[in-house]
């Protein structure tokens, strides 16, 4: 890991990051990495406690939360990529989420995630969240584009879900198939984004009351969410505070 590697690791992570990680892009269309090479995926988890309490759907909690992760993820990528403009490179932020999405396919250019497992941090599951190891998919995620060289990781190439199908029975649209993901999957191949989105409004019109596509049911129920829960819980108790 060179000097450049550690100085964003340091920050990020001093900052509130939870996963930092980096890719390389050359694999990816140039128009769809604004012609940068690398990357840097940044994860922020979510609180292990409010994510146990949406099972059922979403909560006012949950939502809030949401929103927080998000703004902090946004900060941490400018934050990102002014260090790295500072070091002489280019560096592109992108927002964590709801920017760049097209409605007609509910898919952005470069989706976040894909970065994620670029960047060895992840892989996709079978309802189209990342998955880690660390948070399950109880974390989400933003990008920095970049012209500096940085040590990648290997990518995940393939789904670690093994024969689980707690989210496909779990989830409120039936969007998931229950086929495998790998690195050459199209998501319409095993996930349908449009019956999520339309459940998860659903779902937050009425257990909150918002205008949005929230739910979350299949994060919770995730057994690698379920293990980062109750890490939290041996640890800390019951005090989601």
């Amino acid at each position: 890991m060179n000097r450049l590697d550690l100085q964003i690791k340091e920050a990020l992570f001093g900052r509130g990051a939870s996963l930092v990680g980096f890719a390389d892009l050359t694999q990816i269309s140039e128009d769809a990495r604004d012609s940068m090479r690398f990357a840097v995926s940044i994860g922020v988890a979510l609180n292990p406690f409010v994510v146990a309490e949406i099972g059922n759907g979403p909560t006012a909690k949950y939502y809030s939360e949401y929103r927080r992760v998000n703004a902090l993820l946004w900060e941490l990528a400018k934050h990102c990529a002014n260090l790295i403009s500072g070091c002489g490179y280019h560096a592109i932020p992108k927002e964590p989420t709801g920017v760049g999405i097209d409605t007609g396919t509910q898919s952005t250019v470069l989706p976040h995630k894909t970065v994620a497992t670029r960047a060895g941090l992840g892989w996709i599951g079978r309802c189209a969240l990342l998955i880690t190891r660390e948070y399950g998919s109880a974390v989400r995620i933003t990008t920095v584009l970049t012209d500096a060289r940085v040590q990648t990781a290997a990518p995940i190439n393939d789904s670690f879900c093994g024969d689980c199908a707690d989210c496909v029975e779990s989830c409120p649209g039936r969007a998931a198939s229950g086929k495998d993901w790998n690195v050459n999957s199209r998501r319409n191949s095993f996930f349908d984004a449009f019956a999520c989105a339309k459940a998860a409004r659903g779902q937050a019109l009425a257990r909150i009351g918002i205008d949005d596509t929230i739910c979350g049911i299949c994060i919770s129920v995730c057994p690698w969410t379920v293990k980062y829960v109750e890490r939290n819980r041996r640890k800390h108790g019951s005090d989601s505070n």
